[in-house]
């Protein structure tokens, strides 16, 4: 294998002393022989702490042998009834599988998987028939991440529960169609979709891993700012050994190591096997997962054999059977479970004739009988006692299992069998056998399409011990609830500063959607609530003024002694921080986000989480994790800080954002702003409260993004009678030019208004009279046409309602331009709604290091570029010479880029 392939307790010199290491190695096999292998491994644990104490040196060993890491003496009684809960869990199997076999019926055929639940069954009952507890338990309810492809799972159990019907069994993957009355079930964890039912969407591989690990993280928080004890609480998350190759599946497993989550489990499937065949077929993946999380602080615990498994490795004296399977690769196992006995007997055992001697007394049926350690009950109980037991770290539980499971020849260990969705009648027969379900032949082979699903009458005795063990743990899961406890929402006072604007002081919209937010923390009721999340770019943002206030969490404190710590400005943490700083670590903080802004519906205390970023990565790097956090109606602010393609001065190409509105405009559930003025953020945020956490909005399952820029400039003062719903709908008129001459309308966005009110100067000396209109969100102002025009392709015979952009320019005369610091797309957004000509500038292609002036002009899209286009259209309505444009592009040296004029110097980046 790749790793560890050296003996780390190899000795570079000869033995000292012979006799005296065999002394020490004959009293370690007494031990092992008399209190078992436990106790001998307790022992070695306790003398490797003990040598790390006395500096010797010992290097750390990352694997362990290919066994299970709980020997069967250490393993605690199954305290329940094996026997019903294995019965009712076949019923599940059936019940998910033909689900998603009858969901493939002529005609439908909407796809679905059946086996990774029938191999992690087993996986998923114990917890729910033993550890995961309820949202009416007395301790909270924990969090179970499901693997997205096992979500057959869940509802086969929920058909039991009664909580799902057979009819909304039949509407798996038919979420509007519905051929039967109820509920559409959605393909995966869809919590959007299935509200009351789906808590956290992990099906984009890889972010179920790290969402998990800041769901544990913020479950933390919240008890360390004092909102909620949710220290019984626990987060579970089954994963995939395929999916653990995405980054973000193994990308944060340091941060839950260093802060001690051991609120935290992960659960990994690993039946060996990707979507397309071995995850490892020439290694060990159960080896190399242990070596990582080991060497990144976990807790790792191994179930790799079935309790029929133990009388043999209690035999191995030699270690012959241990050693055979510490060299057996993955591909080789995946092979022996699409086999049979005698093949497993002659190709795995028969290689060593030590092993070969174990099984001689065996029957073929009976090696084939030897089951993984992740089918067993008993082994996954004592894995998750230990797990839940275990303190100071978080636990990976790596479970050996096989795709598939159950399912027969044609699809156990198969590499098709992901994609394989549908059964032969001779399937289903050989299925119902092997799970016992009463189903006769007669019922299957009336239409093979069509197997009934299975459930037994409400009084029967396992239907009754499952209700029972559910209302121990306290109900029903998945679930979701959105209960929330109120509070106040800010007063007027809160919103003031930004709205007086900046006087003299030259103010760049960063600084001041941060002063507002400064008044923000203080307003009772939500001040407390607000959670900021900075990914290490607090003071770029100004934000550092708020480290030794507000603080920044650790759920250590501050145990080291600050550089700073003479400073107004110290850097200061404490465990109940209401700053998350994740480091630079955008994904990271996506994922914080989400816990964040969903815990009024997975703890019923709403947190508002305000996450500042630099807009270019922010967005790009994360937009899947944002879409992740759609699905999983979190609410709250990301703020896309030093945006625009020219204004993050001298920063260049990777910097340089031109596109995230338009990535935002791509999510249904991101409300996305481009502000000019702080005014207009102190409206845009009072909106955003009340939407999301007013009570009255009948959508507030949404997240606000607003850019704001780092460049300096002079913020004006909140106009008397300023037009509030315009700023909220996306535009407003901010400077009506009452000179005379050829009218037109420059609708400009964010740091771009400037360069619009420049231009209307320059205008006035060719004859021009233009208006300006700040326009505060493209997107909204898009989606708003979009729903107009709806309404008049479906109900052509009703009065077709107005888009909001075609009622503010019906009246305006002349051409229309659009203009931002963005490509040419976003102001391209409103084009079928604008009234008359328009046409749009933008920063289209890579971002470059320069002057801010020297970039505009480059792109053409600063004041006298606004001018200059301006007069052009006004050239195609006749309205003036077609010699002026070129006039003007002499006048303003327009290929020229040392004249670029268009902005300031300075602004941090």
């Amino acid at each position: 294998m790749s790793f560890n392939d050296q003996d780390p307790f190899a000795p570079v010199t000869a033995d000292l002393d012979p006799q005296e290491t065999a002394e020490w190695l004959e009293s370690l096999d007494a031990v092992a022989a008399k209190h078992g292998r436990g106790r001998a491994r307790e022992i070695m644990q306790s003398l490797l702490r003990r040598s790390h104490e006395l500096q010797l040196n010992v290097p750390l060993v990352p694997t362990t042998d290919y066994i299970n890491t709980i020997s069967p003496e250490d393993e605690p009684k199954f305290p329940g009834d094996e026997a019903i809960e294995r019965t009712y869990r076949a019923w599940m199997r059936w019940n998910a599988a033909v689900m998603v076999h009858r969901a493939q019926r002529p005609g439908i055929a909407v796809g679905g998987h059946i086996s990774s639940f029938a191999s992690s069954a087993s996986l998923y009952e114990v917890g729910f028939n033993h550890f995961f507890n309820g949202h009416d338990h007395p301790a909270g309810a924990d969090q179970i991440f499901v693997q997205g492809h096992a979500s057959p799972g869940p509802y086969a159990r929920a058909f039991l529960e009664g909580r799902i019907s057979a009819d909304e069994m039949d509407n798996f993957r038919q979420e509007k169609s519905r051929p039967k009355p109820g509920r559409g079930l959605p393909s995966y964890p869809h919590p959007r979709l299935m509200p009351d039912f789906w808590q956290f969407p992990t099906v984009s591989m890889g972010l179920g891993p790290i969402n998990a690990i800041y769901q544990a993280q913020f479950n933390r928080y919240l008890q360390g700012r004092g909102f909620k004890d949710t220290s019984a609480q626990h987060v579970w998350a089954f994963l995939g050994d395929g999916e653990l190759d995405e980054v973000e599946s193994r990308g944060a497993l340091q941060l839950a190591a260093n802060e001690g989550l051991d609120n935290l489990t992960f659960v990994v499937n690993a039946n060996l096997q990707r979507l397309d065949g071995p995850v490892r077929g020439n290694g060990k993946i159960i080896q190399e997962l242990e070596s990582f999380f080991r060497g990144a602080g976990w807790n790792v615990i191994k179930v790799i054999w079935g309790r029929e498994w133990d009388a043999l490795l209690a035999n191995d004296h030699d270690g012959a059977l241990v050693n055979l399977m510490n060299r057996t690769p993955d591909g080789d196992y995946q092979t022996y479970k699409t086999e049979s006995g005698a093949f497993v007997r002659e190709n795995f055992f028969a290689r060593d004739p030590r092993t070969l001697k174990l099984v001689e007394g065996m029957t073929d049926d009976a090696i084939w009988d030897l089951k993984r350690g992740g089918h067993d009950y008993n082994k996954i109980f004592a894995a998750y006692q230990a797990a839940v037991n275990h303190k100071g770290q978080p636990t990976v539980i790596i479970a050996k299992t096989i795709k598939g499971y159950g399912l027969g020849k044609s699809f156990e260990g198969r590499n098709a069998t992901h994609q394989m969705k549908k059964m032969t009648l001779e399937n289903l027969k050989d299925f119902r056998d092997a799970m016992r379900v009463p189903i006769s032949d007669a019922q299957l082979e009336a239409d093979p399409y069509q197997p009934p699903y299975f459930k037994p009458s409400e009084d029967s005795p396992e239907l009754q011990y499952m209700h029972e063990r559910r209302r121990e743990l306290g109900g029903y899961l998945p679930e979701r609830r959105t209960n929330f406890v109120s509070f106040a929402l800010p007063e007027e006072k809160a919103y003031a500063v930004p709205r007086a604007g900046s006087g003299n002081q030259e103010v760049a919209t960063t600084m001041a959607f941060v002063r507002m937010l400064k008044d923000l923390l203080k307003a009772d009721g939500t001040g407390e609530r607000i959670q900021m999340i900075i990914p290490d770019e607090a003071r770029t943002f100004g934000m550092d003024a708020f480290f030794p206030t507000a603080k920044i969490y650790n759920p250590n404190g501050q145990k080291y002694m600050s550089v700073d710590r003479d400073l107004l400005l110290s850097y200061k943490e404490a465990n109940n921080g209401q700053i998350l700083h994740t480091g630079i670590n955008e994904a990271g903080s996506m994922a914080a986000f989400t816990a964040s802004g969903t815990s009024y519906a997975t703890h019923g205390q709403p947190i508002i989480p305000i996450y500042v970023f630099y807009s270019m990565f922010g967005f790009q790097r994360t937009a899947d994790q944002v879409w992740l956090a759609g699905d999983q109606m979190a609410r709250g602010f990301m703020i896309g800080a030093t945006a625009g393609r020219t204004t993050l001065t001298g920063e260049g190409l990777q910097h340089a954002d031109g596109h995230s509105l338009v990535i935002a405009s791509t999510n249904a559930a991101v409300v996305a702003y481009d502000p000019a003025y702080g005014y207009e953020i102190a409206h845009i945020t009072k909106a955003g409260l009340e939407r999301m956490y007013g009570g009255n909005h009948p959508d507030p399952n949404v997240m606000y993004y607003l850019t704001v820029y780092n460049e300096p400039m002079l913020q004006p003062a909140e106009p008397e009678n300023v037009d509030v719903e315009g700023i909220l709908r996306g535009m407003h008129l901010i400077s009506k030019n009452p000179a005379d001459g050829h009218k037109a309308q420059i609708l400009a966005s964010g740091v771009s208004v400037p360069w619009a009110l420049e231009a209307q100067q320059l205008l006035i000396e060719w004859g021009v009279s233009a208006d300006v209109w700040s326009v505060t969100s493209w997107g909204e102002l898009r989606r708003d046409g979009l729903v107009c025009d709806e309404k008049k392709f479906l109900y052509p015979n009703e009065v077709a309602p107005m888009s909001y952009v075609t009622q503010r320019l019906a009246d305006s005369k002349g051409p229309k331009l659009g203009v931002s610091d963005f490509m040419h797309a976003v102001p391209d957004m409103i084009r079928p709604w604008v009234p008359g000509s328009y046409a749009t500038l933008g920063a289209d292609g890579f971002g470059f290091s320069d002057t801010r002036p020297a970039a505009r002009r480059h792109f053409k899209i600063d004041g006298p570029s606004i001018a200059v286009r301006v007069l052009e259209q006004l050239v195609e309505k006749e309205k003036i010479a077609p010699s002026v444009p070129q006039q003007a592009i002499d006048k303003y040296r327009l290929h020229d880029v040392n004249a670029g004029t268009s902005g300031s110097a300075g602004g941090d980046a």
